[in-house]
Formats: C-alpha cells, structure tokens, sequence
C-alpha cells in the first residue's frame, strides 16, 4: 500500500504542481485513510470496498471533524481513489461510495475602506527597517491582492519598476502580473532601497521580504506581522486572506469587471470570484436605495 501512496503524492507534485502546503494536507490525509483501511483488515488498496468508505466518513463525523475539514479529507481519498482506478489497482470506481458533504458557502468579511487605510497607517510614522518592511508588505497585499504563499515566495525579480507590475506565481504554478499603483510602487521602493539591506545578512539572497535575522519571511511571520499591525489599529482578527477579499471587494465596488478580479486573484474558475459578487449585494442595495426614483420614495415615506 505504502509505495502506490508514494507513488500518487509524487505524481500530485510533479504533474499536478500542488504547493509543498497541499502536497502536506493530502499527505496527512491519505496516510490517516490507509491506517483506517489498515485497521480494517485491508493489506491492499484493491480490497476496498463501499461500506469501508462510508465508515471512513462516519468516523470521521465521530471524532467531530469541522465540516470544511472533512469536505477536504474526503476530497482527498477521492482524488487518490480515482488514480487507483486511473492505474488499473482498482476495478471499478469508487469515488460515488464517498460522497462530499454539503458546506454552507463562507462569504468573505472585507475590511472596510475606512478599516483598511486605519491598518496601513499604522505604519506611516515607522521609518524603521522592520517599519518600512510592514508598510510595503501592507500596501502590496492590499493593491495587488496576492496570497500568502505567493508573497513570502516574490523575489526582487518580480517586481518590474518600469512595467509597474508585479508577478507572482500561483497554485499550479501558474504565472501572473498584477499592476502596482504608485502608492505601492512608492512604499516597496522605499523598502527595497532603505529598509531591506539593513536587515540582509547574505548579500546573494534574492527573495524580496526578510525577517529580523536576515532570513525569507515565512508565512508563519507574514501572517504574525498583519496580526500585530491589525491590532495596534484596533481592528479585529485580520489576517493576508482578508487582505485579498479587501482588494477584490474593492476592486468590485469600483467598478472592477469578475473576470478581471478572477485574472488578478489566480482563480483557475470564475465560479470562485463570483462568491465576491455576494458580499458586495449591501452595496448594490444602497445604491439602488440611492439612485432609482421609485425606492428613493419608498425609503424617504418609511
């Protein structure tokens, strides 16, 4: 069982081009589906059958699993289960034994605009290297709208100062450029020439943001830095992904087209960006409230 496992985390690598981070969560949750498997008497992956699979969902239910984090495992082992059918190890398909729970769709909570330019103030009077750095960082998530993992991983590289783009590289791999506005252009400017070699230890090191020992930032620090600045503006719990539904509500409030927020987050599907169609509804009421004659009536009489 052990070698066909390897062999499908290897083939989700290299030919699918899932991230270290993905390739760990189907790691952790395959290697718990064959000890389950295991302790159901399976010595291989061809004597499983229907009623092992739905016994795997129900102990994970049993153990009292968040919906969202069973939805993935399942995905998981039905990722894994249509390769073992793809590879000719199983006879027949086994991924409709093991259907995905229903997760109640979660919209996005954005920051305000007066929320968001609170948080990026908390670092305009800072004119430290560590200072400089949280202020580019904060400004570059907010234009841009890129992930955690596609920030920590930018180089000096990606940034082109005449094309005024950034470009990162998302799941898959998948290459991307983003604008940069002259705010943001101006704060990484300032980073990159009078905060980032004050914190370098090793001149040849190319990834854009470092930590306090000279080391790349790792998304363990990213998300510590936007906790820290977020709570010295008072704010509650923000972390980079609230960032990202910041920019792309925005973006949609201004006038931004779906596909064109689809392009600037990533989103291999536009079904994904349209979730952000849902959190701008109360916007589109106001305006509405605001502009059509009728319910401009209508709201003055009440």
């Amino acid at each position: 069982m052990e070698p066909t496992l390897q062999h499908y985390l290897t083939y989700i690598r290299v030919e699918r081009g899932y991230t270290e981070n993905t390739l760990a969560a189907y790691r952790s949750d395959l290697e718990q589906f064959q000890r389950f498997a295991r302790s159901r008497q399976v010595e291989r992956w061809e004597q499983l059958t229907p009623e092992i699979l739905q016994r795997f969902t129900a102990l994970l239910r049993e153990r009292h699993y968040r919906t969202a984090t069973i939805t993935r495992k399942v995905a998981s082992v039905r990722s894994f289960l249509s390769f073992l059918f793809a590879e000719g190890i199983l006879e027949r398909e086994l991924v409709e034994w093991l259907p995905l729970p229903h997760v109640g769709q979660r919209l996005p909570h954005p920051l305000s605009k007066a929320e968001m330019n609170t948080l990026l103030e908390t670092t305009e009077q800072d004119r430290t290297p560590l200072g400089l750095r949280d202020s580019a960082i904060l400004e570059l998530l907010y234009a841009t709208g890129i992930r955690a993992t596609e920030t920590v991983a930018l180089t000096l590289h990606d940034v082109d100062w005449e094309q005024h783009i950034v470009t990162c590289y998302g799941k898959g791999q998948r290459e991307r450029q983003i604008p940069l506005h002259e705010r943001a252009r101006a704060s990484l400017r300032l980073y990159v020439e009078e905060g980032r070699p004050f914190l370098l230890r090793d001149r040849k090191e190319q990834r854009l943001f470092i930590n306090r020992l000279g080391h790349p930032l790792s998304r363990q620090g990213l998300w510590y830095i936007i906790r820290r600045r977020a709570r010295e503006a008072g704010l509650p719990e923000v972390s980079p992904h609230t960032l990202r539904h910041t920019f792309a509500t925005h973006l949609l409030d201004g006038g931004a087209g779906i596909r064109e927020i689809q392009h600037f987050l990533g989103h291999a599907n536009v079904t994904i960006t349209q979730i952000y169609t849902k959190v701008t509804d109360p916007h589109k009421r106001e305006v509405y409230n605001r502009a059509h004659p009728r319910a401009f009536r209508e709201s003055s009489s009440s």
